[in-house]
């Protein structure tokens, strides 16, 4: 099996890996892939093995990174993914090498990405990241870690917004802020909608849909963030199981 990079050619035919076992359902991946051709041009790159399963990286020049992150001249990991049956076969050191050569080439700093001081659904493994020999640039509320991977000793320190780093909101009530960038978020986030709706709550979302809203959001995982009163909740992205079980949380 070989490692394929997905391009504006052939994004079309081929699947994108995260959204592989979703056969009821392409709204998501089709959001997801609609989102890839307009990040390409900003030099989005998603490389997979050539496998039906989830074995993928996706990164981007931080400049364009939809995360309120400041790292110019870095290169940031959007999304890292190695699992089940192909984990330990050394898919993810070829990954992350080939993203590596890719910054170096481009004479960058280094790499950037989102983690969390203990391993976290969604965001990639501090541990393994750590051990590959990144170091924690900057912390957030409550558990983000921006990791760098610095190729010189001298290379800038990146940050946290000031926007992002509290994990708060001035808006009350449920509110959600979510992009594309994951399949997963087009799929749920109509189903916890309606499912708040059936049980006589409001929820404000907000979609994210520039670079730009990303770069200046309230938390540092833009994908989702969902705030109840001012505070952030989550990052996961809710099924309509688990925010059931929210609701059923709130005092009455």
């Amino acid at each position: 099996m070989e490692i394929i990079t997905i391009t504006a050619d052939n994004i079309d035919s081929e699947h994108i890996c995260c959204a592989v076992s979703d056969k009821k359902d392409s709204t998501g991946a089709n959001a997801k892939k609609s989102w890839m051709k307009d990040r390409f041009q900003d030099g989005l790159v998603f490389r997979r093995l050539d496998a039906r399963g989830k074995v993928f990286i996706e990164y981007i020049p931080a400049e364009k990174a939809w995360y309120p992150i400041l790292a110019d001249g870095y290169m940031h990991i959007d999304c890292f993914w190695v699992s089940g049956q192909f984990k330990g076969q050394g898919y993810a050191n070829q990954l992350l090498s080939q993203c590596i050569e890719d910054a170096r080439s481009q004479g960058m700093h280094g790499l950037t990405v989102l983690s969390s001081s203990k391993k976290k659904p969604y965001l990639s493994d501090p541990d393994y990241l750590k051990y590959k020999g990144f170091l924690t640039a900057d912390t957030a509320h409550p558990f983000f870690e921006l990791l760098y991977l610095p190729f010189t000793d001298n290379a800038p320190l990146p940050r946290f917004k000031d926007c992002a780093r509290k994990g708060t909101i001035e808006e009350t009530g449920m509110v959600l802020y979510y992009t594309a960038q994951c399949p997963y978020t087009s799929q749920y986030v109509p189903l916890i909608a309606k499912a708040a709706r059936a049980r006589g709550h409001e929820l404000t979302l907000h979609p994210i849909t520039t670079t730009e809203q990303a770069q200046n959001a309230p938390a540092p995982y833009t994908t989702y963030s969902f705030f109840n009163n001012g505070r952030l909740v989550t990052h996961e992205i809710f099924s309509e199981k688990k925010f059931e079980k929210f609701l059923d949380s709130l005092p009455v």
